[in-house]
């Protein structure tokens, strides 16, 4: 096999994203700040680890995957660990999973192994050392082999006992030296309290729990510490002996002793289990009282734990299983200018794919240039990718300590001339966003007309993206009512329809003929006008007539239209080439016709869906939940009434649901209400 070896290039990204992570380690768990997310830190530090499995030379000795990150401050007092507090390897999917699986048999032929999960807790790593029952010296991680002397502010804390409790079977452990593991966290609940009662106060907000909670630790005078809801959840005991055999026998002592332990925790003896067990808590490990990012997977029994040794900074027996992470980093190799179907130029990072909430995206939007130069974005780029609202993906930061040498400024102007030669854009004053110049041109037809076919519209098959292009083309369509005047023999005509499929066409665009007025108004295209809107003007107005001849009082008594949505609907029936439009459609015996929902079963009934569904789409179930006279929603505002949590789902709406006391239900509640 012929040895590869890394390019200039890939050893000045090792170089520097060994510097990157180094300095984000040192600020996370030194300083108790949070640049980034961890989830971007996990996802830089996998980027580093794949390329030193790629090419072993690029390891060196103060790579962050040889080290357990982080110093002890100078103000505490430093005491050696009886032993190497060890961090984990990130394992990022079922296949990796399965490679470790893999490994760890080979090591331990013909053993029947058992795997014990349990949850991850973000928070401060801390060792707790007892002397005869008595609590004598509490630790922090430091980096690993030297920690700082806590023992004060630790034992302020109300779940650490200042004494073992005596319990049957486990009185060795009163006596000589006991060493209890374990993290120090802030529950959800509690950190958003104190942050109200900060707000209230005019104070600035903390950041995350897990800040505060080191922060609070690190605090030289103990009442700070004491006033802080800190908790405390043991994982590990140390003893000279070995007298406990399993890891759940470990969390069955610590409990006996007095010390809690997360209850999540089982044992599990396939590797099937574990991952229905990871699957389980994906979903709702956003109900658990503390933070977590993730699973501990461990090798159940201690003895085979011990044998199979440490790696580096990891023991070979465990693993920490990331879920998907909501923020992950990439590259940016492009940026390209979408129009959309306004004829708004819309600027779109494409990117190396990268897993962000559970799925595979490659590009994100850039909103508009304004934008871009504020974040100043440009191509070749290690970005922060994230989630809006769980669907959108967007680029949160730019990590400017990576970008080459040679990336140059982002220009609109001359890439929309670049990509666009045959178009003229103009921009608006007072506006961010470039648009084309005239009402007119191929590509913004074929978009509206993309737009007006959609499913979410008028949902005609066999006029998607390719057959739209194909149309218009051949200078069939020129704008959206001259499709119902097609005629067989014109569609077949173009290359790409049989007689089949010209029939088919026909068909499908005779039978939307009598539209549901909303479908048919957000079909129009009109700036501002989405899916929901159509339906609260239409039960207004209930017929394009009365909306064509509405008064901007009249529209801005709608709720939910503010003087941005109600002027644009003003303008847009002013257009003398949309009247035209509208004359076209009623000469093809296109009639909008409008049923009113308000008496429906789910009238006035607000609706978000976070995650995915398995059953139907999104889009369907909102169609079908504003049928009934419901509201759908993207976004969770006191006035929702339910969060339908999907798979997959991010932990933004979970969090402000469970805040505004928004009731949560599962799809197949969704479905049941749906069958009224």
């Amino acid at each position: 096999m012929t040895e590869s070896y890394p390019t200039p290039g890939q050893i000045e990204r090792a170089k520097r994203l060994r510097q990157l992570i180094n300095d984000y380690r040192y600020q996370y768990h030194v300083l108790d700040e949070s640049p980034i997310s961890e989830a971007a830190a996990d996802s830089l530090k996998h980027e580093l680890s794949q390329l030193e499995q790629q090419f072993p030379d690029l390891v060196t000795a103060d790579s962050p995957s040889q080290r357990v990150a982080g110093e002890p401050l100078a103000k505490f007092k430093q005491i050696n660990h009886s032993s190497r507090m060890l961090s984990l390897n990130d394992v990022f999917n079922k296949d990796e999973l399965h490679a470790w699986v893999q490994r760890i048999t080979k090591l331990l032929p013909g053993r029947q192994l058992e795997y014990f999960v349990d949850i991850k807790m973000d928070g401060l790593a801390c060792a707790l050392v007892y002397q005869g029952g008595l609590l004598v010296e509490a630790i922090t991680r430091g980096n690993g082999f030297i920690g700082e002397d806590v023992t004060a502010n630790v034992s302020t804390i109300e779940s650490v006992p200042l004494r073992l409790r005596p319990a049957k079977g486990y009185e060795y452990l009163l006596k000589g030296r006991t060493e209890i593991r374990g993290e120090i966290v802030i529950y959800k609940a509690d950190f958003d309290l104190l942050n109200q009662q900060r707000a209230q106060a005019g104070q600035a907000l903390y950041a995350n729990p897990r800040n505060l909670a080191a922060g609070s630790i690190r605090q030289l005078d103990p009442k700070l510490a004491a006033a802080r809801p800190l908790r405390f959840r043991g994982y590990d005991l140390l003893r000279d002996e070995e007298n406990i055999k399993t890891w759940d026998g470990v969390y069955e002592t610590l409990r006996a002793i007095g010390l809690p332990a997360n209850s999540e925790a089982e044992v599990h003896k396939s590797t099937a289990s574990v991952i229905n067990f990871a699957d389980k808590w994906d979903t709702e490990r956003h109900n658990l009282p503390f933070n977590t990012d993730g699973l501990v997977i461990k090798i159940n029994h201690r003895q085979a734990y011990a044998e199979l040794g440490v790696v580096g900074k990891a023991p070979r027996a465990a693993v920490a299983y990331k879920y998907a992470a909501e923020e992950a980093t990439t590259i940016i190799k492009d940026i390209v200018i979408s129009i959309g179907r306004t004829g708004a130029a819309g600027p779109v990072a494409v990117f190396e794919p990268v897993i962000v909430a559970g799925s595979r995206v490659q590009h994100a939007t850039l909103h508009n240039a304004d934008e871009i130069a504020r974040k100043d974005i440009r191509i070749g780029d290690t970005v922060i990718v994230y989630k809006a609202g769980d669907i959108i993906p967007q680029v949160l930061k730019v990590l400017t300590e990576l970008r080459p040498a040679s990336a140059p400024v982002f220009n609109m102007e001359a890439t929309l001339k670049k990509q666009y030669p045959e178009l003229q854009f103009i921009r608006p004053s007072g506006e961010v966003v470039y648009r084309i110049k005239g009402v007119s041109g191929p590509i913004l037809l074929k978009r509206a007309l993309e737009h007006y076919a959609s499913k979410g519209a008028m949902d005609i098959e066999g006029l998607g993206e390719k057959n739209v292009a194909a149309l218009v083309d051949a200078g069939l369509v020129a704008d959206l009512a001259d499709i119902y005047g097609l005629s067989y023999e014109q569609i077949l005509s173009v290359d790409r329809f049989a007689a089949l499929s010209s029939q088919k066409l026909i068909d499908a665009v005779a039978a939307t003929k009598r539209p549901a007025l909303p479908r048919f108004l957000f079909g129009l295209g009109i700036r501002h006008v989405g899916a929901q809107t159509a339906i609260d003007v239409s039960e207004r107005f209930g017929s394009m007539l009365a909306l064509s001849k509405a008064t901007l009082d009249q529209l801005l008594d709608v709720e939910g239209i503010g003087m941005i949505v109600a002027e644009s609907i003003l303008a847009w029936f002013a257009e003398p080439g949309n009247q035209s439009l509208l004359n076209k459609f009623n000469s093809y015996d296109v009639k909008p016709q409008y049923v009113s929902a308000a008496n429906g079963p789910l009238h006035r009934l607000s609706f978000v869906i976070t995650g995915s569904l398995t059953n139907t789409s999104r889009d369907l179930a909102a169609q079908k939940i504003r049928a009934l006279g419901g509201k759908f929603e993207s976004t969770v505002t006191k006035q929702t009434d339910y969060l339908v949590v999907g798979v997959a789902v991010g932990a933004a709406k979970l969090a402000k649901a469970e805040k505004l006391g928004v009731k949560q239900i599962t799809e197949a509640e969704l479905a049941k209400l749906l069958q009224v």
